[in-house]
This record gives C-alpha cells, structure tokens and sequence, in this order.
C-alpha cells in the first residue's frame, strides 16, 4: 500500500487511516512532553537527510584544490556531521535519546557549493531522521566556518528528509 504525505513524500506499507492527527508532544493540558516511546518495538531504522551550501567561484576553487586558509574544510565538515548527529537530543528538546548505531556522511564538493547527504541508523523505539538531519546542519555550519574567510555570503540551503525507514508508517521517500 502507498500513500501520500502533506510533506510532499510517499509512504509505502502504511495503513490507511481517516483519523485528525493528534499532537504526540502535548499532554492533555496542551504542556510540552517527551512522548512515551517504551512500549514501541524496537526495529531497524534509519534516515538519510540532504543539504547544500551554496558557495561563490573562489570558495569552490579553495575546496578543490586544497587551499582553504583552516585547512581540510570537507574532512572537518564530515566529522562534525557525525559528531551532531550523536548529540542530536542535546539540541533538540523532545528528541529522545537513542543508541544510534551508524552515521555516515559525504560532501560533495559542486560547481555552486557543496552537497551533504547524511545516512544514520538504529535498530531503537524511534526514528532517526533529526539526528540525520542535525548530521546535515552541523556539517553545513562547520564548512560556513572553515570557509568564511574565503566566502562570508555561504548560505545553507535544502535541508531536508530524503527517506526513512522502519517502525510503523514503513518505508518514506520525497517524491
């Protein structure tokens, strides 16, 4: 079974229901809480998250040729991607902890900037699409940093889910 989400992805293997969606992170006064997770099954999850910064001619040439003035802007970048993604319920107020088993990161170094696509996985009661997308963002302000002085105007951009995958709505990809 496939269906449509509002956020412009499919759902495939999810059951197809006609209830109002329900605010999981407010209690019955309308009061923020973490919601209970512990009588979910724990399954395999994992979720893969995009991002770009765009960047001018000169920074994209630093990039390639090794030249940027803090050194290897994309090694660093990397490493902080994961780094944000294992500290992902620091950040996030309602994130809940969970063992996260794997995170991977790649940056692609383009003629308008630099793609970041982060991969993170967990065989836990709740997805890890935050902790993919916290990967992507810390990995976007990190080459902001390592490239400043060679471009102050960088911009972040697109910074989105691509796919999830385990727990109870399936399989989610962006159309």
């Amino acid at each position: 079974m496939t269906g449509a989400s509002a956020e412009g992805g499919q759902f495939e293997d999810r059951p197809n229901t006609t209830d109002p969606p329900r605010l999981s992170h407010l209690d019955q006064s309308g009061h923020a809480r973490m919601v209970d997770v512990s009588g979910k099954d724990v399954t395999a999850r994992q979720a893969r998250a995009s991002g770009r910064v765009l960047l001018s001619d000169k920074a994209v040439r630093a990039l390639r040729a090794g030249e940027v003035p803090k050194g290897d802007a994309v090694a660093v970048a990397r490493i902080a991607g994961i780094q944000g993604a294992k500290k992902t319920p620091d950040l996030i107020p309602l994130c809940h902890p969970i063992g996260l088993h794997a995170v991977s990161v790649e940056l692609e170094v383009q003629d308008h900037g630099v793609a970041i696509t982060a991969t993170a996985r967990t065989a836990d009661r709740t997805g890890v699409e935050m902790e993919a997308l916290t990967s992507v963002t810390v990995a976007a302000l990190t080459l902001i940093d390592m490239i400043k002085a060679v471009d102050p105007a960088a911009v972040i951009t697109d910074v989105q889910v691509e796919e999830k995958t385990g727990g109870k709505t399936g399989v989610w990809r962006r159309s």
